[in-house]
């Protein structure tokens, strides 16, 4: 039988303490009174998930344009939950690592994966590199790329990791790629209650490798593309409606693909349609500071590629671009000393073009 939202598993812990349906109300009200900023805002969280509506309010990121509330079903966050569980053998009693913000739906995700499956969960504070026991070991934790980035040389004392909210970039992936731990980028959004597909980033079999390590949709989601060539995603446990997206994907199998940009991202040159995030990729390992691909209005290409770099100066060499084909090549590097960031710290590109007068 399905767990109802109403129910709190027997083996549920928090930070070591067992806690039952009542209880939590009481530390909730606590947390919110008393507690660290990080703690009021899983107080408001729990509040929310007590009380006798069978949906919560969730905030998208805003990282393609003005973040906005949602209502998702508690049931359709039980069903994701179990979902996650079932696919990295989370069971009762298993000591998970919570180091997220809980007013964004992963944070509130490792909420209800320890209240519907039972789990031990350690909270701390979700800073860049955040402070817990070495000395515990963990079955499982979620990070944002910047965490993954800090962390990467404690991972020892986790088994399973899965980083999401942003890109993942090639020094991260780099510094993984002897971990012991198995480390996953996952694929998804609040619409979709989190992640609905995975993408291994380390630890491959001798017939894989993260050229060909594709995202892999969860059991009981069905994806496709729409004629613009983005994903569609089918998730009926998980919401009433069919989600279209705007993410541009090549479709490898049933339940596999690769993800290719934003739709809303795309930059036509001179008749050609450029994806920033596929040149990105190629960058990545050329470049050590944060940057992106743009374009800026030009009278002879309609649009031209460029490339903005956080930096308070530009001081790539042009040799960075020969592994880019001809008409790849970004014809001006713009630097700014601060990106324009999402409440979610993802690079919020439009506001940072606007503050460029782009």
């Amino acid at each position: 039988m399905t767990p109802n939202y109403t129910n709190v598993h027997l083996k549920f812990k928090l930070d070591g303490l067992n806690y039952k349906y009542e209880d939590l109300m009481e530390i909730a009200y606590s947390y919110v009174k008393e507690g660290f900023p990080y703690q009021q805002e899983l107080g408001n969280f729990l509040l929310d998930w007590l009380d006798d509506k069978d949906y919560v309010i969730a905030k998208t990121s805003g990282s393609t344009g003005k973040p906005k509330k949602i209502k998702i079903k508690k049931q359709a966050m039980v069903n994701s939950a179990i979902a996650t569980g079932d696919f990295f053998n989370l069971y009762p009693g298993s000591k998970v690592l919570h180091c997220l913000p809980s007013n964004f739906i992963a944070g509130k995700m490792m909420i209800v994966r320890a209240i519907v499956l039972g789990l031990e969960l350690d909270m701390v504070g979700p800073t860049g590199l955040p402070q817990i026991d070495y000395e515990k070991d963990y079955e499982f934790c979620a990070f944002t790329p910047l965490q993954l980035k800090n962390f990467a040389k404690y991972l020892k004392c986790i088994k399973t990791v899965i980083v999401g909210g942003g890109r993942v970039s090639k020094p991260i992936i780099d510094s993984i790629k002897d971990k012991k731990p198995v480390v996953y980028e996952t694929y998804g959004m609040t619409e979709t209650v989190s992640h609905i597909a995975v993408k291994k980033l380390n630890n491959f079999s001798d017939s894989e490798n993260i050229e060909t390590s594709y995202f892999k949709a969860f059991p009981d989601v069905s994806v496709s593309q729409d004629d613009r060539g983005c994903l569609v995603v089918n998730a009926p446990h998980l919401s009433d409606e069919i989600i279209i997206t705007n993410d541009v994907v090549e479709i490898h199998s049933q339940n596999e693909f690769q993800w290719l940009g934003r739709s809303d991202n795309v930059i036509n040159s001179g008749g050609i349609k450029f994806f920033p995030e596929v040149i990105e990729k190629k960058l990545r390992c050329k470049i050590d500071e944060e940057f992106f691909i743009a374009s800026k209005l030009d009278d002879a290409l309609g649009e031209k590629l460029i490339l903005v770099l956080e930096s308070k100066e530009n001081n790539l060499d042009a040799s960075i671009f020969d592994c880019l084909d001809k008409y790849e090549k970004p014809k001006e590097i713009i630097a700014i000393p601060n990106f324009k960031l999402t409440a979610s710290g993802k690079i919020h590109r439009r506001n940072t073009l606007e503050a460029l007068n782009i």
